[in-house]
């Protein structure tokens, strides 16, 4: 089972607090583990400007959609990820999740979304959640996660607050009727 370009939605039991009612992109999944970014916890502390005057990258002339800066996962913090729409494809480094969306980690894309040619639709993540070999089936079989299709509209929604109900609903699923409690039939 490939995980890739779904998103992950942390069940109401969550037992890590760093991951309560998280939504994260799944960026790669494989035998080998998965990489994936939380999409829905901003770093409150960091805007897009203030990472490009700390990155030395001029903002160009103010025009660009400054992207929200994420807090991606627990992984290597000083590591910027730029999950984008498929539309952009950068010099080096893009990894195509699927025909919707890319994942970029190289300097070249700030600059490019700095001055404005950059992708339609972006996220910036500090950080990234990483699993090990079967790390992620075994959190599934034990209810920690629900697995969903990802949607633009819900990837880069500026109401980061919205978006782990609104992965809910996208299932039909209502948080309320949701136990962190796993059962075997």
């Amino acid at each position: 089972m490939d995980l890739s370009g779904k998103l992950l939605i942390a069940m109401p039991g969550m037992a890590d607090p760093r991951f309560q009612k998280s939504v994260i992109f799944l960026c790669a999944h494989s035998d080998e583990g998965a990489m994936g970014l939380v999409i829905n916890h901003p770093a409150r502390e960091l805007s897009f400007p203030l990472l490009l005057e700390q990155l030395s990258i001029d903002p160009g002339a103010g025009q660009a959609p400054m992207p929200v800066v994420y807090l991606g996962g627990p992984v290597e913090h000083a590591r910027g990820f730029v999950l984008h729409s498929a539309d952009y494809h950068g010099a080096a480094g893009t990894l195509q999740v699927d025909a919707r969306f890319g994942m970029t980690a190289t300097m070249d894309i700030l600059e490019d979304i700095a001055r404005g040619i950059g992708p339609h639709d972006c996220l910036l993540a500090l950080g990234y959640s990483g699993w090990g070999p079967g790390q992620i089936e075994t959190e599934l079989q034990e209810n920690a996660w629900l697995v969903g299709e990802a949607n633009e509209q819900i990837v880069f929604s500026a109401d980061s607050s919205a978006k782990w109900t609104a992965a809910l609903a996208l299932m039909g699923i209502d948080p309320l009727t949701l136990s962190g409690a796993a059962g075997r039939a």
